[in-house]
């Protein structure tokens, strides 16, 4: 990964953001890409960093990668979704090094249950699935998953 690096994001990247998000989020079928979608991620991103995220992007040379939205006083990886372009490459790895560096004790992250690609490699990476339930904005089943430092590495 020469020449990528994370970093905060700045606030006028929140569309390309959103785009990344969208695009991730379409590629591994939990819904279509569309203006509607692309519109609400937008909001949400606005929403979560008055909320308390801290939005990371990975950055390849002016090219946004990856997005990484964590709240740091929970210990919450909220999201984490890679460029379809970048799948495969490392990226999400990285990004999970940076968050285990933020939230070096414990970390906790939900994951859509029809998303098996990332559970299983966050399974892979250490996480042990606590729960499943709907969300309880949206009802959307998820999964719920913990890392401790120490027990699950």
């Amino acid at each position: 990964m020469q020449g990528m690096k994370i970093r905060k994001v700045e606030a006028q990247e929140y569309d390309e953001v959103a785009r990344v998000w969208m695009e991730s989020w379409a590629s591994v079928g939990l819904e279509p890409a569309s203006d509607q979608l692309l519109a609400e991620l937008r909001a949400h991103i606005d929403r979560e960093i008055a909320n308390g995220w801290s939005l990371y992007v990975a950055d390849d040379a002016g090219q946004i990668a990856a997005m990484l939205a964590l709240r740091l006083r929970d210990g919450y990886l909220d999201q984490l979704f890679v460029a379809p372009a970048y799948h495969g490459r490392g990226v999400g790895k990285m990004l999970l090094q940076f968050t285990r560096k933020n939230l070096p004790d414990e970390i906790w992250l939900r994951c859509a249950s029809k998303n098996s690609k990332a559970w299983h490699w966050y399974e892979r990476e250490g996480f042990v699935l606590e729960k499943e339930e709907p969300h309880p904005v949206h009802g959307l089943m998820m999964r719920y998953y913990r890392w401790k430092k120490g027990l699950n590495q």
